[in-house]
């Protein structure tokens, strides 16, 4: 199958949790990330071409305001073959207003590896 992909994704390394914002609930954490999307670790499968409100919770030296909140797509959702308890999720980011959308790029900088 060939890379669709145009924006190179990082490994994430450090924890951070992605809440679904009109539920509240922990929807997973970012195991990969890039400028346009991530991809989250999650403890269940997604249903593919669904929009999400996803919110990140940051921390001071990423910005100002305590979260960021974006519109987010599920591009793909694949059962973790080593842990099959845990699926792989790819989201495009859809909507996303200027201020949060550089907080979201210093978190792809400092974090991503």
């Amino acid at each position: 199958m060939p890379e669709k992909r145009t924006t190179p994704r990082k490994n994430f390394s450090f924890y951070m949790r992605v809440l679904n914002d009109d539920t509240q609930e922990i929807l997973g954490h970012m195991v990969e990330v890039s400028s346009t999307g991530m991809r989250l670790e999650t403890v269940g499968p997604l249903p593919l071409n669904k929009d999400y409100y996803l919110r990140i919770d940051i921390t001071p030296d990423l910005g100002s305001v305590p979260f960021i909140v974006f519109i987010a797509r599920t591009k793909w959702c694949k059962m973790d073959v080593i842990q099959p308890n845990l699926f792989r999720v790819g989201f495009e980011i859809m909507e996303i207003v200027p201020e949060d959308r550089e907080v979201f790029l210093r978190i792809v900088n400092k974090y991503g590896s």
